[in-house]
């Protein structure tokens, strides 16, 4: 859909994508298979471009009304869309501890993936802008593949918890159930890191505390996958923060090795990437 379409059927739009995020029922898809496959870049629409990396449901909120607010028609959309992130920024710094704002946002000169080509931990990979594919392997586990960095984890669905032996990894020990047709996975056990607070210009360290509850939806059209993670974090976070991100259904393409990462040779301190 063109920007300038979006710009002119503003109400509709966010009806129609906000609908489409309603669970698919156990009587419309019996099989649990049904997020199985290949997703990637999100719908093209305000709320697809907007939740292209993360969004929140206060970022999305702010996006509508700017979009339909008269006063707004001769601004591009572009513009309304860095307003209403530069407002989700300041939603999600309220809810940071003083540990977390001593580095917020993150400098690049302090981040290894953008030093070292270091893979990202499971507080950014979840929300990497590429693609993701999901397979169910027999009845005990479900394997989650990403484009970003070709990383993969695995959600076991034994209904147990992390065994006591398991020590913290980057992209933590995750157990999952159904809910309905909607999948539901538990992490902790993460090492840690650095999350990406709607983009790569809001990241903060996380610690060794931090629990992510997901929840994997396919649309009621089949077309588009819905994340809603909760991100609890007693060091880093006042409250639990949930973030959003979505994908579009793409059957036809391919994760391949990653050779993309290059490391820098030229950078100076507080400058963003």
């Amino acid at each position: 859909m063109a920007v300038e379409h979006i710009l002119k059927s503003r109400s509709g739009l966010f009806l129609v994508v906000l609908l489409t995020w309603i669970p698919v029922s156990a009587d419309a898809q019996s099989s649990r298979r049904s997020l199985e496959g290949m997703w990637s870049d999100p719908p093209y629409t305000a709320v697809g471009s907007f939740c292209a990396f993360a969004c929140t449901d206060a970022g999305i909120d702010r996006l509508n009304g700017l979009l339909d607010d008269p006063a707004n028609d001769a601004r591009p959309f572009e513009q309304l869309q860095a307003d209403a992130k530069a407002y989700e920024r300041e939603y999600l710094r309220a809810r940071l501890t003083d540990a977390a704002l001593k580095t917020y946002p993150l400098d690049p000169a302090d981040d290894p993936g953008f030093l070292r080509c270091q893979p990202w931990g499971l507080a950014r990979q979840m929300f990497a802008p590429h693609q993701i594919e999901i397979w169910q392997r027999g009845n005990d586990r479900i394997e989650l593949r990403y484009g970003e960095w070709d990383a993969r984890r695995t959600v076991y669905l034994n209904g147990g918890k992390r065994p006591p032996t398991v020590v913290p990894s980057t992209m933590g020990y995750s157990v999952g159930r159904w809910d309905g047709e909607t999948l539901v996975v538990e992490t902790s056990g993460i090492a840690a890191n650095i999350a990406n607070w709607t983009d790569s210009n809001g990241s903060a360290r996380h610690s060794d505390q931090l629990r992510v509850i997901e929840r994997y939806t396919r649309s009621k059209d089949g077309k588009t996958l819905l994340l809603t993670a909760t991100m609890e974090d007693p060091w880093s976070l006042r409250v639990p923060v949930v973030m959003k991100k979505i994908w579009g259904w793409a059957p036809d393409q391919k994760i391949t090795a990653y050779k993309d990462c290059q490391r820098p040779t030229e950078f100076k301190r507080g400058v963003k990437r």
